[in-house]
């Protein structure tokens, strides 16, 4: 079997350990695998192909901001990418996340369609179906055709007008009649949305979860005696602006509510300023290692976000044997141990301040035990390479 996995970045991020992760264990099966990415560092890997530029991609960020269509353009880069689809011939296209200005979708769709090349694609964020913005948040406009905006340069940076209408349409007219395609949510809640979008009427729909490498993330021993909760807290960007994706706003009104009773530790890029005294700015953590040792030396872990398809830090957290307290946003209250997760009414501080000092601590080896049934790497991958096979029997 030859796979060609499609993705915006290779080994960095969760879609980009994803598609790394399944490349390496294709390859290990012994069957074809070749990676096709955009953006990053270029990687010499067997198998793992570079196509585009940061320089092509910030000029096809320029040109969705003037045009008010974010995920056409790309002429170069879309061409390139067929190009090696016709000359590879794969059995199986899987598709991760393509935004970042790096593939017209549109015409990828149309192609992989046309040619009766079967297909995989999995939602890391919702702008298969929505056409436009990532998160759609209460909006349903993505359901009957969008237009009209009601948050045109939050959701799509354009600086003129407003094109959602047509972009829903091109996306529609992509997707109509492609049978040989398995559509993959990464959680219940996110399936749920995908069954209501009339871009899949022909489409398989199953909900396959983000594994965790349990080799890394893991209880370390005991955790450290304290008077006060230690907090963990980790973004891929702090943003502290109102109604950010992450909710960053919220997480010094917190450590202020909670002042002498939590010590809040923090990690990610971004402009922190100055935080309140009971919050340690750690900053970026890349190697993982380190990242999975400052789950398992927390009492638990935050999660403020406005929304989630899944939430590796959720996963991740619970696998370290560390309990998590956050916003419901979707997809982490549908993935995550009810016994050892506690979910708020989005934006209620108190509310949140509440479950962060009633959520009991367990035992970290009998929570990270439950989770790794869960969420285990290994199993993810079979699930995947059973997908791969499943979708070339579609006819």
């Amino acid at each position: 079997m030859k796979v060609i996995q499609i993705n915006c970045v290779y080994g960095r991020g969760s879609t980009g350990v994803l598609t790394r992760d399944l490349h390496e264990s294709l390859m290990a099966r012994g069957d074809e695998s070749l990676v096709i990415y955009g953006r990053g560092k270029k990687v010499r890997e067997q198998g793992v192909l570079r196509l585009g530029s940061e320089i092509l991609g910030k000029f096809g960020g320029a040109r969705a901001r003037l045009t008010g269509i974010m995920y056409g353009g790309c002429e170069l880069e879309t061409a390139a990418v067929i190009s090696n689809l016709k000359a590879e011939k794969p059995n199986v296209v899987h598709l991760q996340c393509i935004n970042g200005n790096f593939v017209n979708i549109f015409r990828l769709i149309t192609f992989l369609k046309n040619e009766g090349i079967p297909t995989v694609i999995t939602l890391h964020a919702e702008f298969m179906y929505t056409a436009n913005c990532s998160h759609a948040y209460d909006c349903e406009k993505w359901i009957t055709g969008c237009g009209g905006c009601p948050e045109l340069r939050k959701q799509t940076h354009s600086m003129f007008v407003d094109r959602t209408a047509r972009c829903w349409a091109r996306m529609k007219e992509a997707f109509d009649g492609f049978r040989r395609l398995i559509v993959v949510p990464v959680s219940p809640w996110q399936e749920a949305r995908v069954r209501r979008s009339p871009f899949f009427d022909t489409a398989e729909v199953h909900t396959i979860m983000n594994g965790v490498d349990l080799n890394v993330f893991h209880p370390m021993g005991k955790k450290n005696a304290s008077s006060a909760r230690r907090i963990l807290y980790v973004t891929p960007h702090f943003d502290k602006s109102p109604g950010s994706t992450k909710g960053g706003e919220h997480l010094y009104p917190l450590a202020e509510r909670l002042s002498d009773k939590v010590r809040i530790s923090a990690v990610g890029p971004g402009d922190w300023g100055t935080p309140p005294a009971n919050v340690e700015i750690i900053g970026p953590v890349w190697e993982r290692r380190e990242l999975a040792r400052l789950y398992a030396e927390s009492d638990l872990t935050l999660l403020t976000s406005k929304r989630e398809t899944f939430s590796m830090v959720t996963a991740e957290s619970l696998c370290c044997g560390t309990p998590v307290v956050g916003f419901r946003a979707g997809g982490p209250e549908s993935i995550a141990l009810p016994n050892y997760s506690r979910f708020c009414e989005p934006g209620d501080i108190e509310e949140l301040a509440g479950a962060v000092m009633e959520i009991d601590i367990p035992e970290p080896r009998v929570v990270a035990e439950k989770a790794g049934a869960c969420y285990n790497k290994e199993r993810t991958i079979c699930e995947y390479l059973n997908t791969y096979q499943k979708v070339r029997d579609l006819l």
